[in-house]
This record gives structure tokens, C-alpha cells and sequence, in this order.
């Protein structure tokens, strides 16, 4: 099954996915249109502006190569071959298992052949994190890709009886933290 830039531009929704392709997730439609912008987003009202890919004018073709049975290493190895017949630059591949030996793992072996021919390999880290030894697809050849980060705050206030405000801040992690370790009076 192949969809192209041409079809997402021509009117392709998602919802001709399913069900009858078995995108029952949603994941594949998600992936394959983060290269496009979107006008007027926004989080919960912060940030309004238009939201961009990394690349919004490229062509996009998605391979199908899982079901609800689960991404079959034929099916994978399949797909990549059909990328690379297909000529692209960049193989993205938003999926992974556990880990084993370069030589059995099939994500590892289709993208060396990918690179081999000078496609790019993007691949996901995986979602067993964070623990150690919990990141796939980390072949040398391949880029593994994880969480990010972006250039915009999102404040929230505290405001106190005694009618001081303060400035929240984001802590990461599940550590727990004073609400006065950092703070930033506001009059």
C-alpha cells in the first residue's frame, strides 16, 4: 500500500485507513504528516502560530508493514526494499521491538541496505525507557530518534494570599521539588 505526497495533498484523510487497512492506531497517519505545517496551532491556547515540519515540501510515501497481528519481519524488510526501489533519500521508520545480534535483527539489516545505497535512517528509540539498555534501533548507521524539545514556554502562576504571584516553571522527571527551590517574583 503506498500513499504519496500527491495523495495527502489531493484530499488523502486518514480515515481512509481505516479500517479496512488496519491503521487502527492512528500511529502511521501521525508519522507521515509531521513533515507538513498546520495554520493556527496551538497548546491549550499557547504558542498560537503555524506549527512546521522539517521538511514541508518533501514527498512522503508510507508503507504498510504492520497489522493487528503484529510488524512481521518479512513484512518490514519488505517495505524497506520497495523504499529503496522507490528511490527516496530518507527512510523513517517509527517502529521497533526488542533488541538482538545486528545479524537477526531485521530493522538493522534492511536499513544497512538503505544506507548502503545513501538513504538516510531514521529510526525511534523505543518506548521501554529509561532504563539502560532500553533504546532500539541504535545501529551506527541509523539515527535514533527520541523525545525533543521546543523553543516556547508554557507559564502558569501562583498566586498567594498575601497577593504574591510567582512564576511556575516545568520540572522534568518524577522528582519531586520544592515550589520555592526557583521562583521568580512577579508585581
Amino acid at each position: 500500500m503506498l500513499y504519496s505526497y500527491s495523495d495527502a495533498l489531493h484530499a488523502f484523510a486518514a480515515a481512509s485507513l481505516l479500517p479496512r487497512h488496519g491503521d487502527r492506531d492512528g500511529h502511521s497517519s501521525h508519522t507521515a504528516s509531521t513533515g507538513a505545517s498546520a495554520a493556527n496551532a496551538s497548546l491549550l491556547g499557547y504558542a498560537s502560530g503555524t506549527a512546521r515540519g522539517m521538511c514541508t515540501s518533501c514527498r512522503i510515501a508510507a508503507y504498510k508493514v504492520c497489522w493487528a497481528s503484529g510488524c512481521f519481519g518479512s513484512d518490514i524488510l519488505a517495505g524497506i526494499d520497495r523504499e529503496i526501489s522507490d528511490v527516496f533519500d530518507v527512510l523513517s521508520l517509527s517502529l521497533g521491538g526488542g533488541t538482538a545480534p545486528f545479524f537477526r535483527d531485521t530493522i538493522v539489516v534492511g536499513s544497512f541496505a538503505a544506507a548502503e545505497r545513501g538513504i538516510f535512517v531514521a529510526c525511534s528509540a523505543g518506548n521501554s525507557g529509561p532504563g539502560s539498555g532500553s533504546i532500539t534501533n541504535a545501529a551506527p548507521w541509523i539515527a535514533t530518534v527520541g523525545a525533543g524539545t521546543i523553543d516556547r514556554d508554557f507559564p502558569a502562576f501562583v498566586t498567594l494570599d498575601s497577593d504574591n504571584c510567582f512564576a511556575g516553571f516545568q520540572s522534568h522527571g518524577t522528582r519531586r521539588v520544592s515550589l520555592l527551590l526557583e521562583h521568580q517574583r512577579i508585581s
